[in-house]
């Protein structure tokens, strides 16, 4: 044989046939095919749907009303799910209760092309051993009105079918006695909770006990032309549904064409409805909530990631029947049609949240206020969101939550935004400056104003970064000489503190200590607990990017020689006169105390503050003191000396 050359068969006398251990099998299949024993009941009640289907099918002029009944015992520990669709035969009991991998359902979809019919695999009534210890179906078939048939099961594996007399209209009854440990599934009130949200779009009433009105009596949206305000219908609908948050606002899915290739790629058939939340998300919580029903029955209670990864504040239901289920039809398979409704739904959120903005100003407004942190990354992840929100959204800033536009005319047309983490003495800086500081820091406020910036052709100032702090903190117009700024640095700044003699504005404020971003990364991330808090690969990269940098200067102390208190105290310095050093004591406190007042909740360099107090005390002390007899007197400012700077 030649290499890669497919095996020669077998001769025929040596094939065996394949051992199968049916109780295995049943075990398998019933118990670990599915995630939850709730779905035992979703799979008997999507049975008895198709039933009522293939009767109609096969029998359109007959008297058929449909129904479907679900009662629970507690006392004796059953459920029960009746229907009076198209029954059974003995021979259709053999053939498709009994039978592992065969379905009715599937056969009859396939020869009649409908698709109203739910059942693909043959598995679902393997579901009811999951939760029972015993199943009984009684059923009558419309085809022989006048039998009646048991059929009785332990486990899966041995079962018995007996003659009893026909039920008073065609239909089935499955009974399942339930195990110990699923005993609660026989309280009603559970049953109706489970049912309202698995049946609420089947098209055939659903009861549970003895009520008159079935669990899916909702008005469906989009499947029915409600008479009055559309979108007060869709509201009623998600508030309904919705059971975690308030909806905000509803919008519409439509099915959406194939784009010019054709194919399944292209287009959906899916159809329902989207809702923003009122539910909070702020970047890094993801409250996406999205149903997917298969045929009006409920196929993913969490099909999250057909949302968009953006779109944390978005619930919604759809129902198509093209989307290809997985053999528990608990997930949906990742296939052209997945995809073509991930990029529908995509679409669906953009529209609806233009059609807000547009036609209802006062939801729009709570969306903004309520997910502003969300939709300023949603805005960098798709141009049209951008387009829409960008003058709307609020960014955090130091004088709260500010749109972009309004960031850019405090600013005298420049967007300033601070690099650091919360407090920080740039916030000082720009309260004494009355200019808001957008919030760098917070989720996606950073690139979403450097996008802006680029968009609306303004400049873009990022303090704590190099170019940021050159256009705040000008060159003076004349360098201090080498003697006067060591004075300074020793009488001003702490250990790791950089003295930067510069002119900033407003004028009144004599210093601003800004910290070395580069610096503080440096000390996280070589701290002894780093290796536990940061994933390796985003600390080897994060290690290369500090290396640069020693640590060495942990803040920047600049020096407004703009400032009148400054050019007093070098003036007083120049002339030897003996409260200079009281009055650098003075400014040093001040530096400790902005420093105490602006920090954020891991503090910021700058000095022991109860030092700074007592300094305070101190330095008064010594203002304040009676001049000893003989000793010229101090003047009462020192602005009262002459000017020799």
């Amino acid at each position: 044989m030649s290499e890669g050359a497919p095996p020669e068969p077998a001769p025929a006398e040596d094939l065996r046939t394949t051992e199968v251990d049916l109780g295995g099998l049943v075990n398998v299949l019933a118990t670990h095919l599915y995630s939850t024993p709730l779905v035992a009941l979703r799979e008997l009640v999507q049975n008895a749907h198709d039933s009522h289907t293939r009767r109609l099918l096969e029998d359109p002029d007959g008297d058929h009303r449909p129904l479907i009944r679900v009662r629970g015992d507690a006392a004796r520990r059953t459920v029960s799910i009746e229907d009076t669709g198209a029954g059974l035969t003995e021979p259709e009991i053999h053939a498709y209760l009994a039978t592992v991998g065969t379905g009715y359902t599937r056969m009859l979809r396939d020869l009649t092309g409908n698709q109203e019919l739910i059942g693909a695999f043959g598995l679902g009534f393997l579901s009811a051993f999951s939760v029972a210890d015993e199943v009984a179906v009684i059923t009558t078939s419309h085809r022989e009105p006048h039998l009646g048939h048991r059929y009785r099961s332990r486990g899966g594996e041995q079962y018995q079918v007996d003659p009893v007399p026909a039920r008073p209209r065609p239909g089935t009854v499955v009974e399942l006695t339930l195990k110990a440990e699923h005993a609660h599934l026989a309280d009603e009130d559970a049953l109706r909770d489970v049912l309202g949200r698995y049946c609420v779009l089947l098209p055939i009433p659903v009861h549970v006990g003895d009520d008159e009105q079935p669990v899916n009596n909702v008005e469906v949206p989009w499947r029915h032309s409600v008479p009055g305000d559309q979108h007060a219908a869709r509201m009623r609908f998600a508030t309904a549904f919705g059971r975690r948050f308030e909806p905000l606002t509803a919008f519409p899915v439509h099915p959406a064409e194939g784009g010019t290739g054709g194919g399944a790629a292209g287009g959906t058939d899916a159809i329902g409805l989207l809702w923003v939340q009122d539910g909070g998300t702020y970047g890094s919580s993801d409250n996406r909530d999205l149903a997917v029903y298969l045929r009006g029955m409920l196929l993913a209670e969490d099909a999250r990631d057909l949302l968009p990864s953006w779109a944390g504040f978005i619930g919604g239901v759809v129902e198509s029947s093209r989307l290809t289920p997985t053999a528990s039809r608990e997930d949906l398979q990742r296939d052209d049609h997945y995809r073509a409704l991930q990029r529908a739904l995509t679409d669906a959120i953009v529209d609806g949240l233009y059609e807000t903005a547009r036609l209802r100003p006062a939801a729009w407004r709570r969306i903004l206020t309520r997910h502003g942190q969300d939709l300023l990354g949603a805005a960098l992840c798709d141009e049209r969101l951008f387009t829409l929100l960008a003058d709307d959204v609020p960014v955090p800033t130091s004088q709260g939550d500010l749109t972009a536009g309004a960031l850019r005319a405090a600013g005298g047309g420049a967007v300033h935004v601070a690099l650091g983490s919360g407090g920080g003495f740039e916030e000082m800086l720009y309260r004494a400056m009355r200019v808001p500081i957008a919030r760098g820091d917070r989720y996606a406020v950073l690139p979403f104003l450097r996008r802006y910036a680029q968009l609306r052709g303004c400049r873009l100032v990022e303090l704590g970064s190099e170019h940021g702090d050159r256009e705040l903190f000008r060159d003076p117009e004349r360098p201090l000489p080498a003697g006067e700024a060591a004075w300074l640095a020793g009488a001003l700044a702490d250990e790791g503190e950089q003295l930067v003699p510069a002119r900033f504005d407003p004028p009144g404020l004599p210093l601003v200590l800004v910290p070395d971003r580069e610096a503080e990364l440096k000390a996280r991330i070589e701290d002894d607990q780093a290796d536990a808090r940061i994933p390796s690969a985003a600390l080897r990269l994060a290690r290369a990017f500090t290396a640069r940098t020693d640590g060495e200067v942990r803040a920047r102390l600049y020096l407004n020689l703009s400032c009148p208190a400054v050019l007093d105290l070098l003036a007083a310095y120049r002339a030897g006169h003996t409260g200079s050093a009281t009055a650098a004591g003075l400014l040093r406190s001040l530096k400790v105390i902005m420093a105490a007042a602006s920090a954020g909740p891991a503090g910021s360099p700058g000095g022991d503050l109860t030092a700074a107090l007592s300094g305070i005390g101190t330095a008064v002390s010594a203002l304040t003191a009676a001049v000893p007899a003989g000793l010229p007197g101090v003047p009462d400012t020192l602005g009262a000396l002459p000017d020799e700077a």
